[in-house]
């Protein structure tokens, strides 16, 4: 499969939201989508990323975005994650479905053993549905702004 790239057409990909049902990237036509993959719910670096999203919302919705983010976890671990931390009311999807490509797996490293998982990484989805910004290998700190500016250079 080809490798997603600024100025690509977005695939028209499913979630399943922290309710179980299914949400579809058209149907979020005329906005601007923000789709962050997070590794694990309810860890320091996730919860600090969610947080941060959560308290920029006000700022996020005046650049008509839609927050949705994406880990390898249970609907169930992702809809608690979500109550605990009075994150938005924004799908937070459990996976993608139907495109892999959209999926960001990478090599990770934790107390010494290597293996493939989720990638934190970040899209930016224009209300014309191609991708306007791609941040691979997020950090954490100061993320929010980033995608904020990216947001206002649309």
């Amino acid at each position: 499969m080809p490798e997603l790239k600024e100025g690509s057409k977005a695939p028209d990909f499913t979630l399943a939201t922290d309710t179980g049902d299914s949400l579809k990237l058209s149907s979020l036509a005329g906005n601007n989508v923000v789709l962050y993959f997070y590794p694990k719910a309810d860890t320091p670096g996730c919860t600090k990323e969610a947080c941060s999203f959560r308290d920029e919302s006000p700022r996020l919705g005046a650049a008509d975005a839609v927050v949705l983010g994406a880990s390898p976890d249970p609907v169930s671990a992702v809809a608690k994650f979500k109550a605990k931390y009075n994150l938005p009311l924004s799908p937070r999807g459990r996976r993608t479905q139907g495109r892999r490509e959209i999926r960001r797996l990478g090599r990770k490293t934790n107390y010494g053993k290597t293996y493939m998982g989720v990638a934190r990484t970040t899209f930016i989805i224009g209300k014309d549905g191609r991708i306007a910004k791609i941040f691979p290998k997020v950090k954490v700190d100061g993320h929010t702004e980033e995608v904020l500016a990216a947001l206002a250079a649309l």
